[in-house]
């Protein structure tokens, strides 16, 4: 890899390979599939493995010296994982739980992380042909079919203030967090299409005051950051950062355009 992130072959590729896991997603999602029961009972199916393997193989051809971490193969030590400076993240189905509902809302998500943070990721909606990507210092584009159109977060709050929740399950603490404030539109939304819709300035603010893990937020959290906007500790303020502990959950954190 040159001395930049990622040239923009590589971007391009990297893309390629996002659609390309959507559609294998896709071939299983149009007939009936196998639903299996992962050790913390969440739900897997043939589509997460299938879109998995095909992600790994991609991406070991492309930059065999830089490891991968995958949702689906996640069982790394952490004394192996803490030696990593840059490495690829990847969920091969976010929205497990949307794709079983057959409602649309889950992507394929592809992240590079650099000392702690994306630096760029491609999120892919294939029942959307949706694909949104950033890399740092470059932008963001969102790309709807084959036409790419740049993205950036909105400068100025809404009134009502739009607040994107999910779609499956809202916390009592995210219930919480909104009395605070004076009226706002809550927009149901799936998988990491949550943060996506902050940072293309259709929504104002993501909290997610909830359990989620490292892979589910990476590839959209770079979106967000080259598009202007933030991914922050609820608790703190500071930047959400990854592989910066043995845990993979996140803490609660803010994900939001402009500044409230």
């Amino acid at each position: 890899m040159s001395k930049k992130l990622m040239t923009e072959g590589m971007v391009n590729t990297v893309n390629h390979i996002a659609i390309q896991a959507g559609r294998e997603v896709m071939a299983i999602y149009q007939k009936d599939f196998d639903i299996y029961e992962k050790s913390d009972e969440s739900p897997l199916t043939e589509a997460d493995l299938a879109s998995h393997r095909y992600i790994v193989k991609e991406l070991e051809s492309l930059t065999p010296d830089i490891p991968i971490l995958s949702e689906e193969s996640a069982n790394i030590a952490w004394s192996e994982r803490q030696q990593w400076n840059k490495y690829w993240l990847i969920d091969p189905l976010d929205g497990t739980k949307e794709f079983i509902k057959r409602n649309g809302e889950f992507t394929v998500n592809i992240a590079l992380i650099d000392n702690g943070e994306p630096v760029f990721g491609a999120v892919y909606a294939p029942v959307l042909d949706t694909l949104y990507y950033g890399l740092k210092e470059h932008g963001a584009i969102k790309q709807v079919g084959k036409v790419p159109v740049p993205i950036k977060v909105t400068e100025l709050p809404q009134n009502p203030l739009r607040v994107v929740g999910s779609r499956s399950h809202q916390s009592d603490d995210m219930l919480s967090y909104l009395k605070q404030f004076d009226d706002y539109e809550l927009i149901p939304m799936g998988s990491s299409l949550k943060i996506c819709l902050v940072a293309e300035g259709k929504a104002d603010l993501y909290p997610r005051l909830g359990p989620t893990s490292e892979w589910d937020t990476a590839a959209a959290h770079a979106v967000l950051s080259a598009a202007g906007g933030r991914c922050f500790l609820y608790d703190n303020g500071q930047d959400l950062v990854y592989n910066s502990k043995e845990s993979l959950l996140n803490p609660y954190f803010i994900a939001q355009g402009p500044q409230l």
